[in-house]
């Protein structure tokens, strides 16, 4: 429709099978993207900086070398708002270390200034691990609905830490079992790889 495009074949991305995540005591939130400015980890410190009072830690886990001079600025602020105790800069992790990372997470963050679709959404609520992500992004799309129209989670304005902030005070209060009911209905209801591939042959045959 942007593009006054027609024809145009939609094959969007499935998930794999994976456990029920576990959880972990005090919660355990989840940024799993590359440290950038679209990754937006600042809002994401200063959100968390805004729920210090409620019992939590968070992994920020991605590359840190993509844009050093932003992953400073993301230490620096972690620094400054005291928060290097509770929040980790763990670099990329993946094989063992990623399945261990799902496994504690309890909620993810994806407040992205931009998302095409939202990886990391889809892996999450395979898992059934509800998403904090920004509103008229891709990541949306990839979080939906659970079968009774309920969201596995929350879409916030991009760059907002006062409403970021909000969405994680409410999952992980009052808001937490409706998320997490939500997400594990989502669950059952994602497309598959096998999907993904029917629908690229479709649009190419």
């Amino acid at each position: 429709q942007r593009h006054g495009l027609d024809g145009v074949a939609v094959a969007q991305p499935g998930a794999d099978p994976a456990p029920a995540s576990a959880g972990s005591d005090p919660p355990r939130l989840l940024h799993l993207a590359a440290v950038t400015p679209v990754k937006d980890q600042l809002t994401v410190v200063e959100a968390l900086a805004r729920v210090r009072d409620l019992p939590w830690t968070a992994d920020l886990t991605g590359p840190l070398d993509v844009d050093p001079g932003y992953t400073a600025r993301v230490e620096a602020a972690l620094d400054r708002h005291r928060l290097t105790d509770r929040v980790r800069l763990t670099g990329p992790v993946d094989g063992a270390g990623l399945e261990r990372a799902w496994d504690a997470a309890d909620l993810l963050l994806l407040p992205s200034r931009a998302e095409t679709w939202g990886m990391a959404v889809t892996e999450g609520l395979a898992r059934g691990v509800p998403a904090v992500v920004s509103r008229g992004t891709g990541a949306e799309e990839a979080l939906g609905c659970a079968e009774d129209g309920s969201v596995p989670g929350a879409a916030v304005p991009a760059g907002d830490p006062d409403a970021l902030a909000a969405a994680v005070r409410d999952l992980l209060g009052p808001g937490r079992e409706r998320a997490r009911r939500a997400a594990r209905s989502r669950r059952r209801t994602l497309r598959s790889w096998q999907h993904t591939a029917r629908d690229v042959l479709e649009a190419v045959s």
